[in-house]
């Protein structure tokens, strides 16, 4: 939904949830909307594609399996809700989708580690800069107690908006505006993820941080190397930063460009 003030947001969907043995190779208990939907398996095949992926890149992330918790939303969010007709029978691909406006969702694998990166916790509170297709804020909101997230785009913010009401995330709220500036009024955050590449790191999405709280951003231009960057913000103010691994995101859009 776009940002009304004064709503109150859902509880965690995950509470009560119980991981079973062998969670990659057996499945997930799926939520009561993607209970019986006939693309489960397709989730299934999509989440132990992202376990090898995530095995692959160990050397870079330094992590070799990611959060059940972050697993088992990947196997419950119905991506091919956020991606257009067209593409519809790609949707469970890992790897990026065009979505319209020049604009992609992201690689399967890029979001589970985005999002296993920032250490998500029920209670937490998440700014996203770049809402896109809707899909990583409906991943956040498995996970987190509510998603502040801005799209400066308006079609795909609204359409965005729609349709995360629609699948029943009502602890995302959707703002059109420039994400750079982040959503001060909001914060401070217990984590970022930026979904475009921007050509530094933003202070004031830094300044919008909690300290020891964390942002993954992508760095650089649309026609250079790009770094998944790791940012965490210290008790003293500072922050530290670290190179995850190289990535190709579409660019941060700000107002004024052309």
């Amino acid at each position: 939904m776009l940002h009304a003030p004064g709503r109150a947001p859902r509880a965690s969907r995950l509470q009560g949830l119980v991981l079973v043995a062998g969670i990659l190779a057996l499945g997930f208990g799926m939520s009561e909307s993607a209970a019986g939907d006939d693309r489960a398996d397709e989730r299934r095949a999509m989440v132990a594609e992202i376990a090898a992926d995530a095995r692959a890149t160990e050397s870079h992330t330094g992590r070799a399996s990611f959060d059940e918790r972050v697993m088992a939303a990947m196997a419950r969010v119905p991506r091919h809700r956020f991606v257009p007709d067209a593409w519809a029978r790609a949707a469970y691909d890992n790897r990026p989708l065009p979505i319209g406006e020049d604009q992609t969702i992201s690689q399967p694998y890029i979001v589970a580690l985005s999002t296993d990166l920032i250490d998500p916790g029920p209670d937490d509170v998440v700014l996203e800069v770049g809402t896109g297709s809707g899909y990583q804020a409906a991943v956040l909101a498995e996970l987190v107690r509510e998603v502040w997230s801005i799209e400066i785009i308006e079609p795909l913010g609204r359409q965005a908006a729609r349709l995360l009401d629609e699948l029943g995330y009502d602890n995302v709220e959707v703002r059109i505006g420039d994400g750079y500036r982040g959503w001060p009024e909001k914060g401070p955050f217990d984590a970022i993820i930026v979904t475009a590449a921007a050509p530094e790191v933003p202070p004031p999405l830094v300044e919008q941080l909690k300290p020891g709280a964390k942002m993954v951003i992508p760095v650089g231009s649309r026609f250079a190397t790009q770094e998944l960057l790791l940012v965490e913000k210290l008790a003293d103010g500072r922050s530290t930063r670290r190179t995850v691994l190289p990535v190709r995101f579409v660019p941060l859009t700000r107002d004024g460009d052309g």
